[in-house]
């Protein structure tokens, strides 16, 4: 791609993205992105919103940040368990499914997409000027910076848009998660919480007992959405029960304790560190 028009961050406010942008502003990885771009789901746990708040204040980083939301997305899934889905959609999370006939699966996300892809791209529409229903240009002219380390590297994909075209500095560099965590230990910036939405699927035990301990009301929410979809969004012809924890449990009553607290020996010293957000 010759020069584009536009390089923007894509931040999620985790780690791997966090990482980025600070490289960024210390010179490491150039040309320096003209913004970074947050998708809110409105849904975050509060670590996130408040690591957020120190990124995009002054003197952090040297570019802007930009956070865009297409609503709350907690709400939209609530509306959905009583029919009344906007837009024709509510963007379902990849719940965990019990079948009548004792059989299990998961739903098809459709919360990235929605929540985030296209959040992004719609501010990245308007940063580059197209109106309405104008179509994108059909070469690139938007160089997108994602936060993607080496251990999670399978997710790393085109943009699907002929003109965006995807960077993965960290990919580039070699960088795992853990190099990641070690480069803000050394220039003493703060440890960034994992960004995903409160009551996302993909949570392990750690993420749930963390959010129990931690957010008290990111948990109630979790706790009040996991009862909520039990029965289905009204809008599917889903048949089945739906929950949020694996274990297909309601998500007030797993059992979320370590397997020290269960008086088991813990053969490797630490948790799974986990690859929800970026």
């Amino acid at each position: 791609m010759s020069e584009p028009r536009l390089r923007v961050l894509s931040l999620g406010a985790g780690v791997q993205s966090t990482t980025l942008a600070l490289m960024a502003a210390h010179g490491e990885i150039m040309p320096m992105p003209d913004c970074a771009v947050f998708a809110d789901t409105q849904s975050e746990p509060a670590a996130v919103y408040e690591h957020l708040r120190w990124l995009a204040s002054p003197g952090v980083l040297p570019f802007p940040v930009h956070v865009e939301t297409r609503g709350n997305l907690g709400d939209q899934i609530l509306k959905a368990t009583q029919g009344r889905s906007l837009r024709g959609s509510h963007a379902r999370p990849p719940f965990f499914v019990l079948n009548p006939d004792g059989t299990t699966g998961q739903l098809r996300r459709q919360c990235t997409r929605d929540y985030k892809i296209d959040v992004i791209e719609h501010k990245v529409r308007d940063l580059l000027g197209l109106r309405k229903r104008q179509r994108w240009p059909a070469h690139p002219v938007v160089e997108q910076w994602i936060g993607i380390s080496r251990d999670e590297a399978h997710r790393a994909k085109p943009s699907g848009r002929a003109a965006i075209q995807r960077r993965y500095p960290l990919l580039d560099l070699g960088m795992r998660r853990w190099d990641c965590l070690q480069w803000l230990k050394r220039h003493g910036y703060p440890e960034p919480s994992k960004s995903a939405c409160t009551f996302c699927p993909f949570h392990d035990d750690a993420q749930w007992r963390l959010l129990r301990d931690q957010d008290a009301v990111g948990w109630e929410r979790a706790v009040e959405l996991d009862a909520a979809i039990r029965f289905g969004l009204r809008s599917d012809s889903l048949v089945g029960e739906l929950f949020l924890h694996r274990s297909l449990r309601p998500l007030g009553e797993v059992d979320l304790s370590t397997a020290a607290e269960r008086g088991q020996p813990d053969l490797f010293g630490n948790e799974c560190e986990g690859m929800c957000g970026v």
